[in-house]
C-alpha cells in the first residue's frame, strides 16, 4: 500500500486543520489506517486510529480534539485537528497496520510520508 499524507501548514493556536491520507495499492476498506506525529527532539507517537469496521482510539494528548474519519469510497483517511495548541507542532505520519479490536489496540507497519504542522502561539 502506498500512503500520501496532505493538509498539513501554519495554524494560530486554537485554530483547526484537517489532514489527508490517501491510500493506493490495496483493499482499502480491509486495512486499518493511524496518524503518528513526531515533534523534533522527541519519539514518534501514535496520536489516532481507526478500525476497518470503524473503531477508533486516540491517544490522552488529542482526545477530544481530534477525530479520524475514513471514507472507503475516496480511499482516504483523514484526520480533523480542532483546538490546535503549540505542542501539537509535529510532522504528522499516515500508515496502515493491524486494529485488534479485542485489545483496542493498533500495530502501524506501513508508512507515508510526513506532513508538517506547525502551531504558533
Amino acid at each position: 500500500v502506498q500512503l500520501q499524507a496532505s493538509g498539513g501548514g501554519l495554524v494560530q493556536a486554537g485554530g483547526s486543520l484537517r489532514l489527508s491520507c490517501a491510500a493506493s495499492g490495496s483493499t482499502f476498506r480491509d486495512d486499518a489506517f493511524g496518524w503518528s506525529r513526531q515533534a523534533p527532539g522527541k519519539q514518534r507517537e501514535l496520536v489516532a486510529a481507526v478500525s476497518s469496521g470503524g473503531r477508533t482510539k486516540y491517544s490522552d494528548s488529542v482526545k477530544g480534539r481530534f477525530t479520524i474519519s475514513r471514507d472507503n469510497a475516496k480511499n482516504t483517511v483523514y484526520l480533523q485537528m480542532n483546538v490546535l495548541l503549540p505542542e501539537d507542532t509535529a510532522v504528522y505520519y499516515c500508515n496502515s497496520g493491524q486494529y485488534f479490536v479485542w485489545s483496542g489496540t493498533y500495530s502501524p507497519n506501513t508508512w507515508g510520508r510526513g506532513t508538517l504542522v506547525t502551531v504558533s502561539s
